[in-house]
């Protein structure tokens, strides 16, 4: 069976307290985007020699590390774990994902995967019952269940849907060669409630985001890596309604009224992309 795990952006993330078990409150308006991976699995053969349960080729895209520690040979563990009778898969990722880009497309592989395995193996999951397994997993994969607007709190599980409809815009982004520390960029920012809630700023128009939707991450990102910032100048130079940084960053995007030319951002392994939503 075969999915396409797409990908997010964050329409303002605010860092409102730190969490007694280390984490961080957040407030954020996660947004989806039709930029894919695609994601597929299928029952080994009983003979086949694996010494897992589940293995996992990643193409197009490396992925740095164990494949048993992403997020998709994770998510089967958890199901099995409650669901013993799921066969041993063969999972194949494509990734069309930009990597640390700040866009959650290792969550979007969890939280699809969860989705793909209850489907495939007639698990009969309620979405809230895969969100609570997605949220096990990590910040952001619980969006990937939904899959549509939402306003989100907590370290991004509690969700609120929201009639948020961006159709009709253009949406520019551009993720720079450059690696950033999120655990580096949460240790940098002071937490505290901002003056305006992203959900209530959302719900205005797009002309009027600027300078009131924020994401805290950008001081600190920004200023260890100043040629980030620029980016969202430079977005803001060729006419971008409202820019901003998604998520821990790398990636920059703009709310454009119609298609942009990204050729200037020709800078060795730069990702970048302009999409009608």
């Amino acid at each position: 069976m075969l999915t396409t795990p797409i990908c997010k952006i964050n329409l303002g993330l605010n860092v409102v307290e730190k969490r007694p078990d280390g984490y961080h409150n957040l407030e954020t308006v996660f947004y989806p985007v039709p930029i894919c991976d695609a994601l597929e699995v299928f029952p080994m053969d009983p003979r086949f020699p694996s010494p897992v349960d589940c293995d996992l080729k990643v193409t197009n895209l490396h992925i740095e590390g164990d494949e048993q520690k992403n997020l998709v040979v994770k998510a089967y563990q958890l199901l099995k774990q409650d669901f013993p009778t799921l066969p041993r898969i063969h999972t194949h990722l494509y990734k069309g994902i930009p990597t640390q880009a700040g866009m959650g497309g290792g969550s979007s592989d969890c939280g699809f995967m969860i989705t793909l395995l209850n489907r495939q193996f007639n698990l009969g999951l309620s979405e809230q019952q895969m969100i609570d397994y997605a949220a096990k997993l990590g910040a952001d994969c619980a969006f990937f269940i939904v899959n549509r607007p939402v306003y989100a709190e907590g370290i991004g599980e509690k969700m609120q849907p929201i009639d948020l409809d961006l159709k009709g815009w253009h949406l520019a982004i551009v993720r720079p060669a450059i690696p950033v520390s999120t655990k580096e960029a949460f240790s940098l920012i002071t937490p505290c409630h901002p003056a305006l809630n992203c959900r209530d700023i959302v719900m205005q128009p797009v002309e009027t985001w600027r300078g009131l939707l924020t994401n805290d991450f950008e001081k600190s990102v920004f200023a260890i890596h100043p040629e980030i910032g620029a980016i969202k100048d430079r977005l803001y130079d060729m006419g971008a309604v409202y820019a901003a940084m998604s998520g821990s960053g790398s990636s920059l995007f703009g709310l454009f009224r119609s298609p942009v030319d990204l050729s200037d951002f020709n800078a060795e392994g730069t990702f970048k992309t302009c999409i009608a939503l």
